[in-house]
């Protein structure tokens, strides 16, 4: 049936009024906005580091180091909402990221001191928003702007709001998903073999970090395909699935529930075959920047890598709401298992013409919360 269907080119409409053009005013209004939001949770932080700093994470950064990042955010905040009066555009903009910088030098700025941290539990991960939101703007905004696949999709596109707040949300509640993935690899503790888990640990690291892609994408694979194949389960997934225009921050949006699902099933076998820190560290920074890679709007083809790992073309066809595209392309990692088990769809000379649900979900955060609980 594949072969028989007309595959169409996908209809991007130009809209220069959200171009990030220069002169007006709207690199300089945003710039600044965001630098001043980032800034005040940045001094919040700081100020509050047991409550809203993530202790995985701040074993792994210097915090005078990112004091000092601190410190430039939010005098360019300053400067690029000044820019906004200058230039008269966008001055509401710029007028609310100086009065959140303000907020901020209030609370102390850039000159808190810092001292030891007595670890909670329970923490949002602001810290850990404030990282991950500015690396991945910086890098794959300018990658989609550079190499996009289509050049007239705008930065601000449809619903970049609402995938912006999932971002936040689920950044914000990585200690809690870290604290319920831990509690359920306790409970299968018994299953840990220390047979196995020294066999896993005597191979080289770049062994172990292959075992563990293999492993996790198997996971992930039957977990992603349960989600499509019952109803129930589709209903949470579906929200993941209703973003309609793919980027970077599209991967994002995912209800709660399912993230909760997600990364607890992956994460428990992990745990019980053992792996060496070094290699799983590298496993998660793998499938970090992967899980955004593949979202992104960026034209890149990976060669021969395609034939491997998962990539955005492959990827964006699991979102796409045409018909032969529908229940494929359940891998996060690596082609392998869509090819053994039959979901395999990649037109390799076309991409999506449409992306989203086949019936449209809610588009409120609240609304999106609720539809896998109604009928």
């Amino acid at each position: 049936m594949n072969g028989e269907y007309q595959y169409r080119e996908r209809e991007v409409i130009a809209k220069p009024n959200k171009e990030f053009d220069i002169g007006s005013g709207r690199t300089s209004g945003y710039i600044s906005f965001f630098l001043g939001f980032l800034s005040l949770l940045g001094v919040l932080a700081f100020l509050y580091p047991s409550y809203l700093t993530t202790t995985e994470l701040r074993a792994a950064y210097d915090a005078y180091f990112l004091q000092d990042v601190l410190k430039y955010g939010m005098w360019f905040s300053l400067f690029f909402g000044l820019i906004t009066f200058f230039i008269g555009k966008r001055r509401r903009m710029g007028a609310t990221g100086i009065l959140l910088t303000c907020i901020g030098f209030a609370l102390g700025g850039y000159t808190i001191p810092i001292g030891p941290v007595e670890p909670k539990p329970l923490a949002l991960g602001v810290d850990w928003l404030i990282l991950a939101f500015l690396g991945s703007t910086v890098v794959f905004t300018t990658l989609e702007k550079l190499f996009p696949k289509y050049r007239d999709q705008v930065i601000l596109r449809d619903e970049w709001q609402l995938d912006f707040l999932y971002f936040c949300i689920n950044h914000l509640l990585i200690s809690i998903i870290i604290l319920f993935s831990n509690y359920w690899v306790s409970v299968f503790d018994f299953a840990a073999n220390a047979t196995v888990q020294a066999w896993v640990q005597s191979l080289p690291i770049v062994v172990q970090f292959v075992l563990i892609l293999i492993i996790a994408d198997f996971i992930l694979y039957w977990e992603h395909r349960m989600f499509h194949e019952r109803r129930k389960m589709w209903k949470f997934h579906a929200v993941h699935h209703s973003v309609e225009t793919m980027d970077w921050l599209a991967g994002s949006r995912s209800h709660i529930v399912a993230t909760f699902i997600e990364r607890t099933l992956v994460v428990v076998p992990l745990y019980l075959i053992g792996p060496d820190k070094a290699a799983l560290d590298i496993y998660v920074v793998f499938a970090a920047l992967q899980a955004i890679v593949i979202h992104s709007n960026v034209r890149f083809s990976f060669g021969p890598l395609k034939y491997i790992f998962v990539t955005p073309q492959f990827h964006h066809w699991h979102h796409s709401s045409e018909k032969p595209a529908i229940d494929t392309n359940y891998a996060a990692h690596l082609v392998l298992f869509d090819r053994l088990f039959g979901t395999y769809h990649f037109p390799k000379q076309h991409w999506p013409a449409d992306y989203g649900t086949t019936v449209r979900l809610p588009r409120s955060y609240i609304s999106q919360l609720k539809y896998p609980f109604t009928d």
